[in-house]
């Protein structure tokens, strides 16, 4: 016993010994991930200076981490569209909070099946599932399902439904339940007389946090910066409708129209529009709360950004 205990001692001090770092090594590398974290940094850094500089500020000297003069006026301008901008945001917010929920839960749940041996169909589903993944069905087949057959159009499901089931997403969920949730855990609970419903959401949800945090976090990237669904379904008179994404780009198109036609439009109607700084103050407005979301995912999205590598 003494001596295996040894021998296993010395083979822990050399795994130690093998995967150790030199001073310098670890010096470089540590150089190395600054700057490409700057790199990833400064272009977010820039849009921000940029959206609070001036107009005239950015027509004279560019885009500019030192502008001449700041100003708030692609805020304010901005402001003028609570109305409009306002619901929108809320339209993002809840389309996105029901469709993660609810692509969260079709994700898992069919992820959960195909993963259990003794399911006669996962062979069959599994291959159901992966063949859209490679040979799509096209824009117009969809288009024609979602707005003719299921009525979809001009309303919130429409902005929901199409996009809240991804086949990559239930592959990554059945891999990770294969791969990571003991069937012993699965077998006892059998036992104990637990059914099959209580099992998933009791014992394997809260072992699988680390995929499901993952995989919401893609939804909740996917649903918020999403805008062509909107602009398939909704046809413009539903502006009520309308998610962050898409009005923010409605805003863009109109101010570049009135931007390119200024010397057809009457003195004072294009001057007060900085059209420059405000494409940077819409940047920030569509990214901040989402990078604020981050935080809360991040815990869980360093364990489980690995678990699509393992075995399909």
């Amino acid at each position: 016993g003494e001596v295996n205990s040894m021998a296993k001692k010395e083979k822990a001090a050399a795994e130690i010994k093998y995967m150790r770092v030199k001073p310098a090594t670890n010096a470089m590398f540590s150089i190395v991930f600054i700057i490409l974290a700057l790199l990833c940094f400064m272009p977010a850094l820039l849009v921000l200076i940029v959206s609070f500089s001036s107009e005239s500020s950015v027509m004279a000297n560019g885009y500019s981490f030192w502008p001449s003069e700041w100003s708030i006026e692609s805020y304010a301008y901005l402001s003028k569209q609570t109305s409009y901008i306002g619901r929108a945001f809320l339209n993002s917010i809840g389309v996105t909070v029901v469709g993660t929920a609810l692509g969260l839960v079709m994700c898992s749940t069919m992820g959960y099946a195909l993963s259990r041996p003794n399911y006669r169909m996962r062979k069959f589903f599994t291959w159901y599932i992966f063949i859209p993944m490679l040979f799509s069905g096209g824009l117009v087949a969809s288009y024609m399902i979602n707005a003719q057959i299921l009525n979809m159009k001009n309303t919130y499901w429409a902005l929901i439904l199409p996009i809240c089931c991804s086949s990559f997403y239930i592959i990554i969920m059945r891999t990770f339940f294969q791969t990571s949730v003991p069937d012993a855990i699965i077998e006892s609970a059998k036992i104990d007389g637990a059914r099959q419903v209580r099992i998933f959401v009791q014992i394997v949800l809260p072992i699988s946090l680390p995929a499901i945090a993952t995989i919401g976090l893609f939804f909740t990237f996917a649903y918020w910066n999403d805008w062509l669904m909107a602009k398939y379904y909704l046809n413009s008179n539903m502006q009520d409708l309308f998610p962050l994404q898409y009005v923010l780009i409605t805003l863009e198109n109109s101010i570049d129209f009135l931007s390119r036609n200024s010397q057809f439009m009457g003195p004072g109607e294009t001057s007060n529009i900085p059209s420059e700084t405000v494409r940077m103050a819409m940047v920030m407005i569509a990214v901040v709360p989402i990078a604020c979301s981050y935080p809360f995912f991040q815990k869980y999205f360093v364990q489980g950004i690995m678990i699509g590598a393992v075995k399909a």
